[in-house]
């Protein structure tokens, strides 16, 4: 990933082809090989996804450059207004999508405060800021940038967002919650849409993935 663009040159197929192998990469189970949990129900291999992207994100600013976007991690006030807004879609849509794929399954007791504070931040910063880097920075843009279709654009990367939630759980292929993270990730692209910036998307992304780890299993 770090020699990508020093070894290749710049072009839309050399930026599809970085990000579908990027992707295969993180949907392999290379990482639950290389990295073995010592402790039950905490998979350490979330670890290689985690510098997997901030490789990827290095890759593209550092040495390709000109992405159009910007990696950035404290949102601005209209950026948490219009991830707020995107948040409160979110809400009532995957939550009747979970409850009608029968995959809603509340914790007995909700995490305690300190720890789901912990969980935000750990969210906000560890999944939400490369995950929508990479799924509404990049492809997005790009795939608009493509197509000059933006409602294209939202599809395509909220369906490739879907999929690569087709692991979770462990269950591959978990193709319920791979519906959910789809619509998921149409109100993040409509987060990013409105805001052309990726820290709206990352407000939405982060306050519903960590109600989510809060409430349910």
């Amino acid at each position: 990933m770090s020699f990508w663009f020093v070894a290749l040159p710049r072009s839309g197929f050399t930026d599809a082809l970085f990000l579908i192998v990027a992707a295969g990469i993180a949907l392999s189970k290379l990482f639950e090989w290389i990295y073995p949990s010592p402790i039950p129900k905490i998979p350490m291999s979330y670890l290689g996804r985690v510098m997997l992207i901030r490789a990827a994100a290095t890759a593209i600013i550092a040495i390709r450059g000109n992405a159009g976007v910007e990696f950035r991690f404290l949102p601005n006030r209209r950026e948490w207004i219009v991830g707020l807004r995107w948040f409160a879609v979110l809400v009532p849509i995957c939550g009747a999508a979970l409850w009608a794929l029968g995959i809603a399954k509340l914790r007995p007791t909700p995490h305690a405060l300190p720890l789901a504070l912990a969980e935000l931040v750990g969210i906000f910063w560890m999944v939400a800021l490369p995950e929508e880097f990479l799924f509404r920075g990049l492809l997005q843009q790009w795939v608009e940038r493509w197509t000059e279709r933006p409602i294209v654009a939202l599809i395509v990367a909220s369906a490739i967002f879907g999929a690569a939630h087709l692991a979770f759980h462990s269950a591959f292929p978990n193709w319920r919650f791979a519906i959910v993270a789809a619509l998921f990730g149409l109100c993040c692209g409509m987060a990013w849409r409105e805001s052309r910036t990726i820290q709206a998307s990352v407000v939405t992304h982060g306050l519903a993935a960590a109600l989510y780890r809060i409430f349910f299993v």
